[in-house]
């Protein structure tokens, strides 16, 4: 069997997150909440007579997106009308952008699982509305225009992409830009952000560009994910039979986990693209572009850069505390309150993600659990100061994660605080040598792994709370006597 490389692009619609629609006054409202049909106008209804006007906070979100991307901003931009018929575009028409984007040429770098770094092209990011949405209900389907005419961006990669996992990353770091610039929330259960993945497989070793499919509205990573592994298995099948691969439009079946057929897949002369007559050309001036590239706030790369440098933290550490938006600020005002970097992100990156995992909550949803950054920051001051040790204080942050909390007040309330006199410490060990006499002897000789044990025995006799460091000194020095 030929051995197949993968050749992966993704196309990325985010709605961009204004307060009115593109084209329109209405409000943008959330199209899986809102009572339906009620965010309409004229003018996204598509009646007669009705005009658009261009949304000037969206341009901007745009520009503020190409920037981020580090691509070319044309001074030239122009809306076109693309052609096409569905229920959910009351206009039969959607105003888009064609030969004239607002950003083209840019790239994103994405993090690879050996430690290096890959460099994706970006073709080009346009605007355009969102349409509406459809529900499925038996033989009929029925429709909610709320969403027509919300601001949504289109970026385009190269397809630079030679695994699913690497369109993962591409996804993921994607999606974290669109959070840090506040243009996007990436909630892809309500249909904010979906992609849609282009794949095409060739002999490795080949340079050839074979057809390719796309994979239409993934609305999730996961589904991404595997929906762009399962096209690259059919591809690779269809191509060993003998036959050839059929450029189409094809839908991830969740249930089933197949690629289906939904359309053979259109051109562009298809959609029959022309300027639109509607709207103005858009200039972007260099002066413009200038005060939305001074207004960006501190992206994932230059954020992972100062963590590393500034506070000390691994590259690993940095990369999974900047993945999310919401964590970043956490782990911030962790530190912000007094908490050591290194073990504030010790804490998170172990024991809370562990605690948030296990009650199946979001990383992105850590501003809003019961443990603050300031009981955290505290937690870890206590630890560093030696009134609690580690045990002891992952207990706490079990409880307060629970319930709330500050941990000084509970440590004194329950008696936490750590047992450090040495008089006390040296009576625990020498009670637990000698309830131990076997394991001493075989410790003595040679069992040097039975320390652990020891160990344990005289942290259960001192209830948890004796302090680690100085029981581990002392009970080396009283083994040494023994010999």
């Amino acid at each position: 069997m030929t051995a197949y490389e993968p050749v992966i692009g993704l196309e990325v619609h985010a709605e961009l997150e204004t307060h009115s629609k593109m084209f329109c006054g209405c409000a943008v409202v959330d199209s899986t909440t809102g009572e339906p049909n009620r965010a309409v106008c004229p003018v996204c209804l598509g009646m007669p007579g009705a005009l658009p006007v261009i949304n000037q906070q969206a341009v901007e979100f745009a520009l503020m997106v190409g920037l981020a991307l580090h691509c070319e901003i044309p001074a030239f931009n122009q809306f076109a009308r693309k052609s096409y018929f569905y229920p959910d575009l009351p206009k039969g028409y959607q105003i888009s952008q064609f030969e004239y984007p607002l950003a083209i040429n840019g790239w994103l770098d994405i993090d690879l699982p050996d430690g290096s770094t890959k460099r994706i092209g970006i073709r080009r990011a346009h605007l355009e509305e969102d349409a509406g949405k459809l529900t499925h209900a038996g033989a009929h389907s029925l429709v909610d225009l709320n969403r027509a005419g919300v601001p949504l961006l289109e970026i385009v990669s190269e397809a630079d992409m030679r695994s699913a996992d690497e369109a993962e990353a591409y996804a993921r770091k994607l999606r974290t830009i669109l959070q840090y610039l506040g243009v996007n929330s990436g909630d892809m259960s309500k249909g904010v952000l979906r992609f849609e993945s282009n794949v095409s497989v060739r002999p490795v070793g080949s340079d050839e560009l074979r057809t390719r499919t796309e994979i239409k509205n993934l609305n999730s990573i996961r589904a991404l994910t595997r929906g762009t592994e399962y096209e690259i298995a059919r591809q690779a099948k269809v191509w060993d039979s003998g036959g050839e691969v059929q450029q189409a439009t094809m839908g991830w079946d969740e249930a089933r986990q197949v690629t289906v057929v939904q359309r053979v897949k259109e051109s562009s002369d298809d959609y029959r693209y022309f300027p639109e007559p509607d709207l103005p050309i858009v200039e972007i001036s260099r002066e413009w572009v200038e005060r939305v590239r001074a207004a960006l706030p501190e992206l994932p790369d230059a954020k992972e850069a100062r963590f590393i440098e500034a506070l000390g933290l691994t590259r690993y550490d940095a990369v999974v505390l900047v993945a999310e938006r919401a964590v970043a600020e956490y782990f911030e005002a962790a530190v912000q309150a007094g908490g050591d970097a290194k073990q504030v992100a010790n804490y998170i990156t172990g024991d809370l993600f562990r605690l948030m995992n296990q009650e199946g909550r979001e990383r992105e949803d850590i501003g809003g659990i019961k443990l603050t950054p300031q009981a955290l920051a505290k937690l870890v001051t206590l630890v560093q100061q030696g009134t609690i040790n580690h045990n002891v204080a992952k207990q706490l942050m079990e409880t307060i994660y629970a319930e709330g909390g500050d941990p000084a007040a509970l440590v004194e309330q329950r008696g936490l605080a750590q047992v450090s006199d040495e008089s006390v410490l040296a009576e625990a060990v020498g009670a637990t040598l000698d309830e131990n006499p076997d394991e001493v002897a075989r410790y003595l000789a040679g069992e040097d792994k039975l320390i652990k044990f020891l160990m344990g025995k005289v942290m259960r006799a001192l209830r948890g709370k004796g302090d680690a460091q100085a029981i581990q000194r002392l009970l080396a020095e009283q083994l040494e006597a023994r010999r």
